[in-house]
């Protein structure tokens, strides 16, 4: 059977690769799981748990001399040196920028599985340990900034005051970006967002965001599921943008990252300068070279300004419990991958392209980078089609004359024939449906559902029925159009009430 171990990962870092829940899943793929004593302690999933879920809980040495070593950062130059020749290691590696790691991985003679090398497709969706830590680091990123700010995020009117809701400009509206948006606007924030990918409009558009468009000749596509360099236009633009919003937003998040590369420049310190005293800037980029000038990774500055820039590196992980039962999840989804036969032994199929991806070193010898993979097209352009408009069926003239002079007999041989007071209430039917029906269709499409105005007309017609209905000298005729009149009037207050929220709900979007 192989050993798989769970490693600590000492100090700096609150998370785990594998949790107590996890654990027992992976001895149902046929693994032997050791933990390392202490591993969990600082994501609240203390050794008790582990034992109690099948795992053994050993020593740092027994760990790291597993068949199969289960990690979250990188390892360091001593943890290699306690790897054994043909050991497999699954962590986070950043191999597009780390190639003296891979090297002194191969020349171990390891094979090692990177898990932030998962291609962005949709079937390894569940493994993506990028998108998890990010989704948790954007939304972290909103809390230290509101712990910063000096003010309420939302605005609120009071005996005191008028409090104005918080400006919140997110750079970027990736994963990362996306988590941020939503909790920022959750909060009752004013947020704005910029993206170089006009498709991702509508995302933020969703979550309450309003979408700052970088008008450039160019349209900006990901055919890997990851941000792409810029043009010098879209720079300049884009430049001016953020000079523009520094100068009214309170909280700036960046998110701005390009796999392989440097984080992009996005603020200047000519930026961060014209930014009030008392601002907040989060760079989540500052781990890789920041997106703000003034930043440090890890570090909280204070400029001569007043403007507060965090440069924290560790944000999905102040989330420890989450981020390690989410790092503990992909990692499980990807072992499955790997054990296909669920007997605990790990096999690699390069012909699988989430396999070939994460694979980065494999028995001494160094496999990255892979083979690109293309995840989403550019729609190529072509002739556009010509698509005949349809023709309608008009009603001819002497069809819809017939149908008038058979509509205006049959009233006028109700009027004339029927026992009174029927003329009287068909007429006053026929006059109901027609207001009705004029009413009801001056009335925008997206203020109501064609139900809603169906009911609406109908119940109308009900009440002032009914309504004439309550002067008969019959008891049993009054009290069923008492009924009526009770029904009919719930259904148009009720649909009054609808419509007023869908009013409120418009407006709201609009001050936005």
């Amino acid at each position: 059977m192989t050993q798989l171990g769970i490693v600590n990962e000492g100090d700096g870092e609150t998370r785990v690769s594998a949790t107590p829940e996890t654990v027992g899943k992976l001895l149902a793929l046929g693994y032997d799981v050791v933990v390392e004593k202490g591993a969990g302690s600082r994501s609240s999933c203390p050794d008790d748990q582990y034992e109690k879920a099948g795992a053994r809980l050993v020593t740092r040495k027994v760990a790291w001399s597993s068949q199969i070593v289960m990690k979250v950062n990188a390892p360091t130059d001593d943890e290699i040196a306690l790897l054994a020749p043909k050991t497999t290691l699954i962590s986070l590696l950043t191999p597009a920028l780390r190639p003296d790691l891979l090297d002194a991985l191969a020349k171990r003679g390891v094979t090692a599985i990177a898990l932030d090398a998962v291609p962005r497709i949709s079937r390894a969706q569940s493994m993506d340990v990028l998108s998890s830590m990010a989704n948790l680091a954007g939304y972290r990123a909103v809390i230290e900034s509101a712990h910063e700010f000096g003010r309420l995020f939302t605005g609120q009117v009071t005996a005191a005051g008028k409090v104005p809701p918080a400006k919140v400009l997110v750079a970027g509206a990736g994963v990362a970006g996306l988590a941020a948006i939503g909790a920022a606007s959750s909060m009752g924030a004013i947020v704005r967002a910029t993206d170089p990918r006009p498709e991702v409009a509508d995302q933020v558009r969703s979550i309450g965001g309003d979408y700052v468009a970088v008008e450039v000749e160019e349209q900006m596509t990901s055919s890997d599921g990851y941000a792409k360099a810029t043009s010098e236009a879209y720079d300049r633009r884009a430049a001016e943008i953020y000079s523009e919003q520094a100068r009214d937003v309170d909280i700036i998040i960046t998110t701005a990252l390009i796999p392989g590369r440097p984080a992009p420049k996005l603020l200047t310190a000519a930026d961060v300068a014209s930014m009030r005293p008392g601002s907040v800037i989060v760079d989540m980029a500052a781990g890789m070279g920041g997106n703000v000038a003034g930043s440090v990774a890890g570090k909280r500055i204070i400029t001569d300004n007043g403007v507060v820039i965090l440069g924290y590196t560790d944000l999905a992980g102040r989330l420890p419990q989450q981020a390690s039962q989410l790092f503990g999840t992909n990692m499980l989804n990807l072992l499955k991958l790997l054990t296909p036969e669920k007997d605990g032994q790990l096999t690699i199929d390069f012909d699988d392209v989430v396999q070939r991806s994460v694979t980065v070193v494999q028995d001494g010898a160094v496999t990255w980078p892979p083979p690109p993979v293309q995840v989403s097209a550019a729609p190529t352009a072509g002739p556009t089609p010509v698509i005949e408009p349809k023709q309608s069926r008009q009603m001819s003239p002497l069809r819809k004359g017939i149908l008038i002079g058979i509509g205006l007999a049959i009233l006028f041989a109700v009027s004339a024939f029927a026992p009174e007071p029927l003329p009287q209430n068909f007429l006053v039917l026929m006059l109901s449906v027609v207001v009705g029906f004029y009413v009801i269709g001056k009335v925008h499409h997206a203020l109501h559902t064609p139900l809603m105005s169906v009911t609406n007309a109908i119940s109308g017609i009900v009440v002032v029925g009914a309504v004439l209905q309550l002067a008969s000298p019959y008891l049993a005729v009054q009290i069923l159009a008492a009924v009526g009149v009770l029904l009919a009037s719930i259904n148009i207050f009720g649909g009054f009430a609808v419509t007023r929220r869908m009013l409120k709900m418009f407006s709201k979007g609009s001050n936005r």
